[in-house]
């Protein structure tokens, strides 16, 4: 049989939840009220950078170092591609 990783079982989990309700369901008992906001403000960094906001605007309107959105911006830009794949599917057309 083979084994699939728990990261792998995770990321099916998540693929099988079927609307926005299930989805807040799945991550409140999933994660700590701390870690959501943190996860939360990663994404807001990204929203601002599409926006084109500098670095020290974003961290003082969010409370964030300017370290956090540093490395949020080299994983929009030189990451995997899940924040540009996001991004250019839900911010691109408000930014255009």
């Amino acid at each position: 049989m083979k084994k699939i990783s728990t990261s792998d079982e995770l990321y099916t989990a998540i693929l099988s939840l079927k609307n926005e309700t299930e989805t807040k369901q799945f991550f409140r008992d999933l994660l700590t009220l701390a870690e959501i906001k943190e996860f939360s403000n990663r994404w807001q960094v990204v929203k601002m950078l599409y926006l084109g906001m500098s670095y020290t605007n974003i961290a003082r309107k969010l409370r964030v170092s300017t370290a956090t959105v540093t490395r949020v911006a080299h994983w929009l830009h030189k990451g995997m591609g899940g924040y540009k794949a996001v991004g250019d599917r839900t911010l691109k057309k408000h930014t255009s």
